[in-house]
């Protein structure tokens, strides 16, 4: 199994660098505060066509959305 784990030093720049850029957003910081805690278990990723298959939705075309 592979599991990325960050030193005590990586863990506390991901901290600071979480609180910084997203100050506005507390669940995405506590998400990646727990990412630095607990490392990643790359395993258990799964990529962006994996998902899209599994919710039923079509695969991407390349050619980019238009926004209203």
């Amino acid at each position: 199994m592979a599991h990325v784990v960050f030193d005590q030093a990586e863990q506390r720049e991901l901290r600071e660098a979480a609180r910084d850029e997203f100050p506005e957003s507390l669940a995405l910081t506590y998400v990646l505060e727990d990412l630095a805690s607990e490392g990643i278990d790359v395993n258990g990723c799964r990529d962006g066509d994996d998902i899209r298959a599994e919710k039923g939705l079509p695969e991407l075309s390349g050619e980019a959305f238009e926004v209203a």
